[in-house]
């Protein structure tokens, strides 16, 4: 396997504050761990898991990318419980990864850097 990286996109259209955008980050990346192979895992953690972390404007692209990607790679979609500043039920981010960079630069590399 080449490099292993993790991504997480970000829905900005929620207009969250940067604390609450770190707390679904966070979520998106332990959460999308229980479907990704135990030996990718350890392979990703001795190389200092790398994260990448991304933004889509809106909850309509972030689902429409997600929806794309879940079919290839491993994939969790984050849905908060609207316990502070946003509606519960709002998509806030996904997680994709760890996986080989290379199989994942087609979904990703049109996106800017959070």
């Amino acid at each position: 396997m080449g490099n292993l990286t993790q991504y997480i996109v970000v829905n900005k259209g929620l207009k969250m504050g940067c604390g609450k955008i770190c707390a679904q980050v966070a979520h998106a990346s332990v959460s999308v761990l229980d479907k990704v192979d135990d030996s990718d895992i350890s392979e990703w953690k001795s190389e200092g898991m790398k994260k990448v972390v991304l933004k889509v404007k809106n909850t309509e692209e972030l689902v429409e990318l997600f929806e794309r990607v879940k079919k290839i790679l491993p994939c969790a979609l984050i849905t908060d419980a609207g316990h502070t500043q946003i509606e519960p039920g709002s998509k806030t981010c996904f997680g994709c990864g760890p996986v080989d960079e290379d199989k994942a630069q087609k979904y990703f590399k049109d996106l800017k850097l959070l």
